[in-house]
């Protein structure tokens, strides 16, 4: 068996965080990036830059960072934060000045006088929506984005890069994002932007491809010949909360389904490719994204179902919080249903939901199989009146897991069949500590590999493909929306009426 591939060593680099004063920064990143730091993972000539347009100072930031991370970071050490902490420092600007990028450059040529990170910059874009497109153009017109050519040598490996990440929501809408796609694309070449999707720093997201690929009973029969349906599910029991402002423009649809959860489709649907290199798996998620068949606009209505969580014990309506406009259609839960044309799953639906104030938190991938194709247990006592389809869910919260369903004789005289279950919980299994999402993710853009963020036209495709759960042609599928379904239930009843008229019913297990 040859070696595995080695991983290659991330960059060092100066992190430049726009959006510093944030609650994501707080949060996330910096906890992120310490955790990082404290596996060794973070090179040590890594800088990191908050800019932000309140006044601070280095050390103001610093303390306010090492509060955050102690509470949300993994095996938090004071000693190691201190350490970090060094190479932690903050800067007042408005991003989306551009005079204002002078006094950033300046700063980060004071923060590494030698220039250990030889020029490579990794900017952050942990603020709104709404100025993703103003910081970029700032951005391109400061002297910061060289493409190399302030370290131009012989050498490759001794030239700077100069990359952006760029959080989610990637656009409004399809005609939205196609947008924000071109004023990138001014400033920075394809391969130097990273469309960000924190799931899929998740460790059993990945595992789907280990599953598929290093496991010779799986694909074989991951297909429409043997997949009676899939369902991608991400269900919170926690309401709105303190993002009214943002959720009512936004909703169930834009917050989950287009971007978490169909990125989750894409690895799960994808061809396998030539090579594990990100430039191949790219190319197989994006064939899959755009081999989605169009929904027929008078097919959408039966094709999907929404929600707004009504009142309960301690629970306050949806339309009823602070924030929310009079009248507003937008859901709070969201169910479509998909179908993708091509060699592998022809006629093999799948089903994708995810809502608040619901009656488990749960986000899981449904793999269900279809029945024996002859029943040879007719009359035999079962639980669902005939033997059922395997059943293979893949946990990806709470818990990080795995859970084959099949059939097997109970012991005792004569045949009666129960379903059995074989489940793996990968925190006991492997033992391992669990790190902030967005780590790996800054590895892996400090090493340039983009295999865990999603290109362009993946964005877009995805996008075209809700659109018609989003416009005008989701109006009557949206018309009883308001408190539909009851806080802790599994949603509105719309939902179930859309599985039922396929025979299918969402997994409660």
């Amino acid at each position: 068996m040859p070696p595995a591939k080695p991983v290659v060593a991330a960059d060092p680099s100066v992190v430049v965080i726009f959006g510093a004063s944030g609650d994501l920064t707080s949060r996330k990143l910096l906890p992120a990036l310490y955790e990082m730091d404290h596996l060794g993972l973070l090179p040590k000539a890594t800088r990191i830059i908050g800019v932000a347009r309140r006044d601070k100072t280095d050390d103001e930031w610093r303390e306010e960072m090492r509060a955050s991370a102690a509470e949300h970071a993994t095996n938090f050490d004071a000693a190691a934060w201190q350490s970090f902490a060094k190479r932690v420092f903050y800067h007042a600007a408005d991003a989306t000045v551009a005079d204002d990028y002078a006094g950033i450059a300046q700063r980060i040529k004071a923060i590494d006088p030698t220039s250990e990170t030889k020029g490579n910059i990794l900017f952050f874009l942990s603020v709104a929506p709404s100025l993703y497109a103003p910081i970029t153009r700032a951005v391109g017109t400061s002297e910061l984005v060289v493409e190399g050519r302030r370290w131009c040598t012989l050498d490759p490996a001794n030239r700077s890069w100069q990359r952006v990440v760029i959080e989610k929501p990637f656009g409004h809408d399809a005609t939205s994002a196609a947008e924000l796609n071109r004023e990138l694309a001014q400033v920075f070449d394809e391969t130097a932007i990273f469309r960000i999707d924190h799931y899929l720093a998740k460790d059993v997201v990945q595992s789907t491809q280990v599953l598929r690929f290093a496991n010779t009973i799986f694909e074989p029969v991951w297909n429409h010949r043997y997949v009676d349906h899939v369902q991608i599910s991400a269900c919170e029991t926690l309401g709105v909360e303190d993002r009214v402002a943002f959720y009512d423009q936004t909703g169930a649809l834009r917050d989950m389904i287009q971007s978490h959860l169909m990125q989750v489709f894409a690895f799960i649907a994808m061809e396998p490719p030539a090579r594990m290199s990100a430039q191949d798996i790219q190319a197989e998620k994006l064939k899959v994204v755009r081999s989605i068949r169009p929904v027929a606009a008078g097919d959408v209505t039966e094709s999907c179902a929404f929600g707004q969580y009504g009142g309960g014990p301690e629970c306050t309506p949806y339309v009823d919080l602070p924030g929310v406009a009079k009248g507003s259609t937008t859901e709070t839960f969201a169910a479509i249903r998909l179908e993708v044309d091509n060699w592998r799953w022809a006629g093999t639906p799948f089903y994708f939901r995810s809502g608040k104030r619901l009656a488990e938190k749960r986000t899981e991938v449904v793999v269900q199989f279809k029945e024996p194709a002859a029943d040879l247990f007719t009359g035999v006592p079962h639980p669902h009146g005939r033997v059922s389809g395997n059943r293979l869910v893949l946990r990806i919260a709470p818990q990080e897991g795995a859970r084959l369903t099949f059939s097997s004789k109970v012991p005792g005289q004569g045949i009666q069949i129960r379903p059995t279950h074989m489940d793996v919980d990968f925190q006991k299994e492997f033992g391992s500590e669990t790190v902030e999402a967005y780590g790996p993710l800054f590895i892996d853009a400090m090493r340039g590999d983009q295999t865990l963020f999603k290109h362009r036209l993946e964005v877009e495709g995805a996008w075209d493909a809700v659109m018609p759960y989003i416009d005008e042609r989701s109006a009557d599928a949206r018309k009883a929306i308001a408190s539909n379904y009851a806080p802790a239930s599994w949603g509105p009843a719309a939902a179930e009426a859309l599985m039922a008229r396929d025979g299918r019913a969402w997994n409660t297990d």
